[in-house]
């Protein structure tokens, strides 16, 4: 059995928290200074972490760019859209100024092919080309962000991104997610709360699991996992060839590492972990984290 990736996520630097905004109000002040989330992202690293999965915005860029080592390879997982950046935008803005602030940002990246598929999709009203150029302008942030010491590993769309194709059964957002990455050496994937859904989805719609990342919540709690834990575990085992991430392993802080631990362990399917640090002795977990799962 392949051992298991161990990456940092981000969600404490944005002041998320899957539990209470009494939570997230306790340690806002901490948690969003930037200098204070690189120094806690390198000593994750340190500890074990073999990469960073982040929402794109510019507070993470910033984060990746103080990553970068010439002489250790991390992976690197992103997430688009970083849906509450957008909402703030757009709240700023409004609908047509965020789309106008796309554009812009989209013909400043000097993309070619992202600005010629924006192009072609304003003017044929073509989804999958707007898509494809939407996709075009993240990854261009992203790879000139890592220049030549590192490479971007996954693009995964957002889980309000992912259950909104599900629920409409929009496949063809799906597929051209999948296809545009993966001629581009990027492995597709998505964020979801409802993994079983996810994977009978595209059972039905015949998609291939062999080339992609899935993130979804796997707790001993089956906290946030939809509709139920052994609904979530029997769809893991029909999909062995896919790489799947937990996330949520310490269902926003019900379970202590030890009990976590024992319930990835016994999840062998799963192709990594995901956990969220926001102080040092949540980075030295990681090293305890490691540990217990090559043993």
């Amino acid at each position: 059995m392949a051992r298991k990736i161990l990456l940092v996520g981000d969600n404490p630097f944005h002041g998320v928290s899957h539990f209470s905004q009494e939570r997230v109000r306790a340690r806002n002040e901490k948690i969003l200074d930037p200098a204070g989330a690189v120094e806690i992202v390198k000593k994750s690293i340190e500890n074990g972490a073999d990469g960073f999965m982040f929402s794109v915005s510019e507070m993470t860029l910033d984060i990746v760019r103080s990553l970068l080592s010439p002489t250790r390879e991390l992976r690197y997982y992103a997430i688009v859209p970083a849906a509450g950046d957008y909402v703030r935008l757009s709240s700023q803005v409004g609908t047509m100024g965020l789309v106008t602030y796309v554009a812009k940002q989209t013909i400043r990246s000097k993309n070619v092919a992202a600005i010629a598929n924006g192009v072609r999709g304003v003017l044929l009203s073509d989804m999958n080309a707007l898509l494809k150029a939407y996709l075009g302008y993240e990854v261009s942030r992203i790879n000139n962000s890592l220049g030549n010491r590192g490479k971007l590993y996954s693009l995964m769309l957002h889980e309000l991104v992912t259950e909104m194709a599900m629920a409409l059964d929009m496949d063809w957002l799906i597929r051209t997610h999948i296809e545009y990455l993966t001629k581009r050496g990027i492995k597709p994937g998505f964020e979801t709360r409802n993994f079983s859904y996810l994977v009978n989805k595209l059972r039905k719609w015949e998609i291939s699991t062999s080339n992609i990342v899935i993130t979804a919540p796997f707790n001993a709690l089956g906290y946030q996992m939809n509709p139920n834990r052994g609904d979530c575990e029997n769809a893991l085992r029909i999909v062995p060839e896919a790489e799947v991430i937990a996330m949520s392993i310490l269902a926003s802080g019900y379970l202590k590492l030890p009990e976590a631990i024992d319930y990835i362990k016994s999840l062998p399917q799963l192709s990594g972990v995901v956990v969220g640090v926001s102080s040092d002795k949540h980075a030295r977990d990681f090293g305890i984290l490691k540990e217990a799962l090559e043993n």
